[in-house]
């Protein structure tokens, strides 16, 4: 494979260098992919832009949930957009939905004017739309470059047949990028059964908590999240995936 994009997706400026460092091609930043990723902070947004030189990618989302915003949650969105463009990220990660399950496209045309060029990614919000392939056609009219999704399944490998219909709909107008779930041990099949050359990974591990002291009856956030472990990106899987990717 002589072009391909190898994005992994980070919530911090350690993840952004080990990325880096061991072959990503670009990086989507978040904050906090325990909750699958909200609008980075800008200090988060500069700290990365500093550490690294590989294109950035910054999602737009500004809650946790589904993907039909109120008014003022889509002012705030607009607000991102133009504080990303204005802090040089490279491109932006987004998509708003209507509530019976279609692409918004009205507030989407809104958010890609603002943009002003940046590259586009429509998100997983893809994987929730009643009719993927009206989606796939109403994010090109639109002006996406890459649409991130699993195929409509929990993970992209479960999504491989719709991935490999969607790659062949698209026909070369737009980047249909497999992830969710995409690892170095079904990283081959997915690439075999769905043509895609861009391909999406965290590349999460999990390192223990630097503090000494914990008291049990206390939460920050969720219980059910153990607050005594911190995810990071795992340079050697990055590794192996860039090196699937340059063989296969």
């Amino acid at each position: 494979m002589k072009d391909f994009n190898l994005e992994i997706c980070i919530d911090s400026a350690e993840s952004a260098i080990i990325a880096a460092a061991h072959g990503a091609t670009r990086l989507e930043l978040c904050g906090h992919l325990m909750i699958g990723g909200v609008t980075p902070c800008t200090g988060l947004i500069e700290m990365v832009k500093a550490v690294v030189k590989i294109p950035t990618y910054a999602i737009i989302r500004p809650r946790f949930g589904d993907f039909v915003y109120s008014d003022l949650e889509f002012e705030q969105m607009k607000r991102d957009v133009v504080s990303c463009r204005e802090h040089l990220v490279d491109g932006l990660v987004l998509g708003v939905l209507t509530p019976d399950g279609h692409l918004d496209v009205e507030r989407l045309k809104s958010l890609t004017a603002l943009a002003d060029g940046m590259h586009l990614t429509l998100h997983r919000a893809f994987d929730v739309c009643v009719d993927p392939f009206k989606a796939l056609e109403d994010a090109i009219t639109l002006g996406f470059h890459t649409i991130l999704t699993s195929g409509q399944q929990a993970s992209a490998y479960e999504g491989r047949s719709l991935l490999k219909d969607l790659i062949k709909a698209a026909h070369g107008r737009i980047d249909i990028m497999p992830g969710a779930g995409v690892n170095t041990s079904n990283l081959k099949d997915i690439l075999q059964d769905t043509g895609a050359t861009s391909i999406h990974l965290s590349a999460k591990t999990l390192r223990p908590s630097l503090s000494q002291h914990k008291n049990p009856h206390v939460y920050m956030g969720l219980p059910s999240i153990d607050e005594s472990i911190i995810y990071e990106t795992n340079g050697e899987e990055v590794k192996a995936a860039r090196a699937i990717l340059e063989a296969f």
